[in-house]
């Protein structure tokens, strides 16, 4: 993955950018810069979103964090101490390091085998496990695990909001510049308005679907 200032933006940004906006109680959006998925030799660019959620005793965890601004820090700050940096999926890392950096004392949560996979150094604090959720009052945790990428899904109790990553992709294709991700994102089915998980997402669990079934009751 890479991210460049310079270069013109292959999607439509959700401005303004790295902004806090509200969604719920103690929840907020911050969309932030475009970056680029290096895949079987396609280079795909992606939005970025974070999640922040502010715990009942004030402090804060950034959910898949964008780009770190001293900006961005000093209106997150505004809202409370940012204690955890959480990396919910394989993907959703990429600047966590640059986070840390500036806030030493803040622990790493991420999905196991992250340390691994990751393309930049990720020292991790503590792996997230199935349904044993650090703030277990608070927020509810579920790990899905594909044979390629593994998701951390979390429902925060109190505002009923379920947070998801690449488990459901949903690309408003007006947006998209480039008529061959356009296409790329109709035939994988993660259009808009009726987006999922990318065909070739979803066939990474194909192994563990019956599982899965299972512990949905379908």
């Amino acid at each position: 993955m890479s991210s460049d200032p310079h270069q013109e933006p292959s999607l439509e940004p959700y401005a303004p950018v790295n902004v806090l906006k509200p969604v719920a109680p103690d929840i907020w959006i911050v969309d932030g810069s475009e970056i680029t998925l290096v895949s079987i030799g396609l280079k795909l660019p992606f939005t970025t979103r974070m999640t922040v959620i502010r715990l009942s005793g004030g402090d804060l965890i950034l959910h898949s964090p964008v780009e770190y601004s001293p900006e961005l820090r000093t209106a997150l700050e505004a809202l409370g101490p940012i204690r955890f940096l959480v990396a919910p999926n394989s993907l959703h890392y990429w600047w966590i390091p640059d986070w840390k950096a500036q806030l030493p004392e803040a622990k790493i949560f991420a999905v196991p085998g992250l340390e691994k996979r990751a393309k930049r150094p990720v020292q991790v604090d503590q792996a997230l496990m199935d349904r044993q959720s650090s703030w277990p009052d608070e927020i509810d945790l579920l790990v899905i695990k594909g044979d390629v990428l593994t998701e951390a899904v979390f429902f925060h109790r109190l505002s009923k909001t379920l947070i998801l990553t690449d488990l459901i992709e949903n690309f408003e294709l007006n947006r998209i510049h480039s008529w061959f991700f356009r296409l790329l994102v109709r035939l994988s089915g993660a259009a808009d308005p009726d987006g999922k998980a990318p065909i070739d997402m979803q066939l990474t669990f194909f192994r563990s679907s019956q599982a899965l079934r299972k512990r949905f009751g379908r």
